[in-house]
């Protein structure tokens, strides 16, 4: 599988020789889903908290007497069928919304992901990105002269402080390091930006 890889002006300066395995392999919708919603599931927390009937506090006393009434039956005010009861199947900090993912299919998802970001001319190849401070006008810049304005993900081998530093105020860019890379992000962005080196983590990776 070729890859474009562009220049500084955002013209095409060369081709790079990647994976078939990571970079073309068939889009399956249904195993990105699960990937998506997994990873999406598995960063949620558990810190909402309802109490059931045993722990509202309410009076024990029954309400009225059993019959002769003309109302139906009820023994407690703190009942889940009264208005201030409690609930049913309450919500607990000790819920656990986390689902296994298999590294194998892990990889085949993540394979599958980028292989439709290059069919779809959304991956975007450098040799290499950094700038000499860190300045958001500086960045900025130089992803306009690439033609990368907008939505925008950057995906470098090792996290450079300078680039970090200047992406931080750009609200539709975001620079992670290679072994970061996750599926709701690379999902997410219009375009995604990598270098060669980390082209060749994600080859080590996954493929």
């Amino acid at each position: 599988m070729e890859l474009k890889v562009i220049n500084e002006q955002g013209l095409e300066a060369a081709k790079l020789q990647a994976s078939d395995l990571l970079f073309g392999r068939e889009f399956n919708e249904a195993l990105v889903h699960q990937l998506v919603v997994a990873y999406q599931a598995n960063g949620r927390s558990a810190d909402s908290k309802q109490k059931d009937r045993s722990e509202v506090r309410h009076t024990t006393t029954k309400p009225w007497r059993q019959k002769g009434t003309g109302r139906a039956r009820a023994g407690s005010n703190g009942s889940p069928l009264w208005r201030g009861g409690g609930r049913i199947f309450p919500n607990s900090p000790e819920q656990n919304y986390s689902q296994k993912v298999n590294k194998k299919m892990f990889r085949a998802g993540m394979a599958a992901i980028l292989s439709e970001l290059a069919r779809q001319d959304r991956l975007v190849v450098v040799d290499d990105i950094a700038v000499d401070a860190p300045k958001t006008k500086l960045f900025s810049q130089k992803l306009k002269s690439m033609g990368l304005e907008g939505n925008l993900l950057v995906i470098t081998d090792a996290l450079n402080e300078n680039l970090y530093l200047s992406s931080r105020n750009l609200p539709n860019v975001l620079v992670l390091e290679a072994q970061e890379a996750d599926p709701v992000s690379l999902v997410r962005f219009a375009k995604v930006l990598v270098t060669k080196s980390a082209i060749a983590k994600f080859e080590e990776m996954w493929g």
